[in-house]
């Protein structure tokens, strides 16, 4: 702030002498009055001598007196007090019996450094060198010798006016800047102390992360090995968190994961430690745990909180959770072996069928080892062309004839064989490569359904599975129309096949990329229909063509609950005019029953088991009909909502 810009505040003038014609000669001279006023009484005349003020403009001021020095300094107090200091004081050397100037002055400081003083005295027996030994050398101290010009006053209260007001003005600026200063210091401090613990700490659930959590296992250990106390690792992981997160959304799996925190920082104690170390796993530091079972304890406990229901929008999720304990130094006397070592344990508890705890054990460990050689050997797979399509017919039910099949993939692997889907295909989704492998299965199964129809087999159409990762990935029918351009294959030659629960997870998104599908003529089945969320309205609004029965219900056909559901599965797809698909068909007598409701196609070992390419095609040749061209054009008509579009 600018000297024009600061308030400007009045002159407030303190006279201290001991004789009272002075203080009226000064309120003369500095009161606001006419200027022809030329009448002077003796008290002007002992002060200035014969010669009388000259006419002149006069400075603005409010005047106070005293007439003792410590009555002025108490008056300096006083203003100060009152937010209204003083700008300047006139104040005689000699009024006895009190202080003299030199001390008043002293004092005055004292009470307000920033007061500006002249001294005014006739006397010459005060030395400026002593003033300055007293007083110190400063800028705030004048000497008028008495008698003096009524200009000389009027000049030095003006000089002096103006040089307090600049400094104020100064100070207020400075003490402005140091403000601002200050807060932007504390605002900076602040901000640090977020970032330190947005670098430190799980953003979701506030937890410390893996950061933090190497830095208190560092001092655990320091900790057992300067005392001889133990401690143990808890390695936790939620069971089954992929199915919350595909079924309800990120969005109630991340409160599924902030309510999971909260339930596990509920049964620890204070000294222990819980950290999320990414996804849906959980390491707890038990410190100190002397005895082998204190932990076990602590996790069993965890276990149970975590299986308590958790309402999440009106709906309620069941969670459980598998947990490893390793103990430091029994276990591992390093942090990542200590570590690797929980997470075997853990492994081996969902292995023994989830919602348990297991304690480490020799042995537990080589089987993370070859999950995480499997993990690697993954990440190459494709490129090194180690994984292969499977063909399984779909039989029709009526005629025994072949138009479809669905691709299946393999993974032979140059020293472990043939590693079925089941190990792998979870493995692919926790890791984050689904999504290309699940390109590559498109690709290829256009491409072999391409070469088929040059080599001039029958027309057959392909069906793929999707995982819900990648249906809900955002780019899916670009991934199908490159597939289908670069095979040279015609839109109704391929199938898409999802589960209920993929296509459940979010209705209206889903509602929009099945359209898409739809529009471009490639047809839409529904996997494993009647274990997840059936529901006919969505039957009814989505663009879909087939369902699939899930074989959990084709193998039970001898208990009357799943023959029923089969019966009405079947009776409810035709009268929406869908086709329907029973897999797992194992004996002719579940073959029997599916032809008599009237089912569409079968898939299983009844017919055939997923075959490579070229016995696939020799099958195909085997039983189909020359005769059979009306038979396969009424094999692939569908009834999608949106067939008369495309």
């Amino acid at each position: 702030m600018s000297p024009e810009t600061f308030p400007v505040e009045p002159i407030r003038i303190l006279v201290v002498d001991d004789n009272p014609s002075i203080h009226r000669d000064f309120e003369k001279i500095l009161s606001p009055q006419s200027a022809a006023d030329a009448s002077l009484d003796s008290a002007e005349a002992l002060l200035f001598g014969d010669r009388g003020p000259a006419s002149r403009s006069r400075v603005l001021c409010t005047l106070q007196f005293a007439l003792q020095g410590r009555q002025g300094v108490e008056l300096a107090r006083e203003a100060l007090q009152q937010g209204a200091p003083l700008t300047l004081a006139f104040i005689d050397m000699r009024m006895p019996p009190g202080w003299d100037g030199l001390e008043t002055i002293e004092r005055l400081w004292a009470v307000d450094p920033n007061v500006h003083v002249v001294i005014c005295s006739a006397h010459s027996d005060y030395d400026w060198n002593d003033v300055i030994a007293r007083l110190g050398q400063t800028d705030r101290l004048l000497v008028l010798k008495k008698p003096f010009e009524p200009i000389e006053v009027l000049q030095c209260t003006s000089a002096l006016a103006r040089k307090w007001q600049h400094e104020r003005v100064l100070r207020h600026q400075v003490d402005t800047l140091e403000q601002a200063v200050a807060i932007r210091t504390e605002k900076l401090e602040a901000a640090n102390q977020q970032l330190r613990h947005l670098a430190t700490h799980d953003a979701l659930t506030g937890l410390p992360n893996r950061i933090l959590l190497d830095d208190r296992l560092a001092q655990a250990m320091a900790h057992a090995n300067r005392d001889a106390l133990p401690f143990a690792i808890m390695v936790i992981d939620l069971d089954r968190f992929k199915f919350i997160n595909d079924t309800f959304g990120h969005h109630t799996g991340d409160r599924v994961l902030d309510e999971a925190s909260r339930r596990l920082q509920s049964v620890l104690r204070d000294i222990d430690t819980v950290a999320r170390t990414g996804g849906d796993e959980f390491v707890v530091i038990v410190n100190p745990s002397a005895a082998g079972e204190d932990a076990v304890a602590i996790a069993q406990r965890a276990n149970a909180a975590l299986r308590a229901p958790l309402h999440i929008g009106g709906v309620e999720v069941h969670l459980t959770s598998s947990i490893g304990v390793a103990y430091y130094p029994a276990d591992a006397n390093s942090p990542d072996r200590l570590l690797a070592r929980a997470d075997a344990a853990m492994y081996c508890a969902k292995q023994r069928g989830r919602n348990h705890v297991q304690r480490f054990a020799q042995g537990m460990d080589s089987r993370t080892i070859e999950r995480a050689g499997l993990e690697s050997d993954l990440h190459h797979a494709i490129e090194r062309k180690q994984f292969e399509l499977h063909y399984q017919p779909k039989a029709e039910t009526a005629s025994g004839d072949v138009h479809s099949a669905e691709a299946l993939i393999r993974w032979r692997h140059p020293e472990r064989g043939l590693v079925s889907p089941g190990q792998f295909i979870p493995l692919a989704e926790e890791c984050g490569l689904i999504n290309d492998i699940g390109a590559w299965v498109l690709q290829e199964a256009c491409r072999q359904c391409s070469e088929w129809q040059r080599d001039g087999l029958p027309p057959l159409r392909v069906a793929v599975n999707v995982a819900a990762a990648q249906f809900h990935r955002g780019d899916l029918l670009q991934v199908v129309q490159h597939a289908l351009a670069q095979a040279h294959l015609a839109p109704q030659f391929l199938e898409i096949e999802l589960t209920e629960s993929a296509v459940m997870t979010n209705p209206e998104e889903s509602a929009g990329i099945l359209e898409q599908l739809s529009r471009i003529g490639v047809l839409v089945s529904v996997d494993d229909f009647g274990t997840g969320y059936s529901s006919i309205n969505y039957l009814k609004r989505f663009p879909i063509d087939i369902l699939k029965i899930d074989q959990s219900f084709v193998q039970s056909l001898n208990s009357e609950v799943d023959a029923s559901i089969v019966r009405a599965i079947v009776s409810l797809a035709h009268s929406l005019r869908l086709k329907v698909v029973a897999e797992g068909v194992e004996t002719q007598e579940q073959l029997m029953f599916l032809r008599s409701l009237g089912c569409d196609q079968y898939q299983g070992f009844q017919f055939s088991p997923p075959l490579p390419a070229a016995q696939f095609v020799d099958l195909v040749r085997e039983w189909q009909r020359d005769e059979d061209e009306q038979s396969a054009a009424e094999s692939t008509r569908t009834v999608s909502k949106l067939f008369a579009t495309r």
